[in-house]
């Protein structure tokens, strides 16, 4: 069973009860012209003998081009996904000051035969967006699975 750890970066918004969420869209052709229901929190996979959050830590280093230094992380536990998947969540609030997004980061790539049965392989990215969203956007926008972990950022916060 393979298992993925990551963060879920938040912050609030004007509205005091209101809180907007980083999500990152996976690259590659199977998620080309794929929106509602693709995107998730920044993740990755744990690699042999990895801890948990030193994998979610990395792998949103690399996705994301973020640093969450020092930030306190909330811990979101675990959820499965349609596939058997497990993902193993973080949450931490955005640094202060007005985050924006002007330039996606050099994400890693992966090496995938394209079109298949082609002999050929190309690159591409492991993320091709990121963006931040609104709860009621996030939803229709994250991994069905997933959404379970934004239920339980807003229990956390409350």
């Amino acid at each position: 069973m393979k298992t993925s750890a990551g963060l879920l970066m938040f912050r609030r918004t004007a509205a005091a009860d209101s809180l907007t969420v980083l999500l990152a869209h996976p690259g590659g052709p199977f998620y080309r012209n794929k929106d509602d229901g693709s995107w998730t929190l920044p993740k990755g996979e744990l690699q042999p003998d990895e801890e948990a959050l030193a994998c979610a830590l990395r792998e949103f280093r690399e996705e994301t081009g973020i640093d969450p230094g020092e930030a306190a992380l909330i811990a979101l536990g675990e959820i499965r996904q349609k596939g058997g998947k497990r993902v193993l969540a973080w949450a931490f609030e955005a640094p202060p000051g007005e985050l924006e997004l002007t330039t996606l980061p050099a994400s890693n790539s992966f090496e995938l035969e394209w079109p298949p049965k082609s002999g050929k392989m190309q690159s591409f990215p492991e993320v091709d967006k990121l963006g931040f969203f609104s709860l009621e956007e996030a939803r229709i926008k994250i991994n069905s699975a997933q959404s379970e972990l934004l239920d339980r950022l807003v229990a956390l916060l409350s």
